[in-house]
């Protein structure tokens, strides 16, 4: 018998109980390591909120394409002449024709009739400012369901019946309040633009 007092058997158990912590631990630690890195941003998280090319070479006059920046739609429209010309006509029946309400909402170089940088592009959130809802893309002039019979083409939400012309301007009397936002966006070419970044900086 040892001078401790512990039998050969106690000291093989206290050896393993010693080892078995140790063992243990340098598991825990692994496992925790593991769990505080699933607490980082993903690549893909990262990139959700970094400015977006789309290349617009192939995008016709009066075709649309939808792009998306941080999980939401972004609609580019090439408005034709023939739309653009609807802009002046569709003023009267504006909630804020000349998208003075929501400055944030449009940024200086959109703050214009087309509310754009080129005429031709339009470049949108297709968001509905009520609810969230998305419009849909209603570009056809005339009469049609749900749409005035002086229709001149444009959005409409689907959800409360919100329509917007071809500016993206709101019209009186509907559930939403304010213009379709105007994201902050910049060409790099005549046929590609980038979506969250203009000369000032990142959105």
């Amino acid at each position: 018998m040892s001078d401790c007092g512990c039998s050969k058997t106690d000291k093989e158990k206290r050896t393993f109980l010693i080892a078995g912590c140790a063992g243990g631990g340098a598991l825990g630690a692994a496992g925790l390591g593991a769990l505080v890195s699933s607490f980082q941003p993903s690549e893909r998280a990262k990139a959700a909120g970094a400015p977006v090319e789309v290349d617009i070479a192939d995008l016709k006059e009066g075709e649309m394409k939808i792009a998306e920046w941080r999980g939401t739609p972004v609609w580019i429209l090439r408005r034709t002449a023939a739309m653009l010309a609807t802009l002046k006509i569709t003023e009267p029946g504006l909630v804020d024709p000349g998208s003075d309400r929501r400055p944030d909402y449009t940024p200086k170089y959109a703050h214009n009739q087309h509310r754009s940088i080129k005429p031709e592009f339009l470049i949108v959130i297709g968001i509905c400012t009520h609810l969230g809802c998305s419009p849909n893309q209603k570009l056809t002039p005339g009469p049609q369901p749900s749409l005035p019979n002086d229709w001149q083409g444009g959005f409409l939400c689907p959800c409360h019946g919100s329509t917007f012309d071809l500016a993206a301007r709101v019209f009186k009397n509907k559930p939403a309040p304010d213009n379709l936002p105007v994201p902050r966006h910049m060409y790099l070419s005549d046929t590609r633009i980038v979506i969250g970044r203009d000369q000032e900086g990142e959105a």
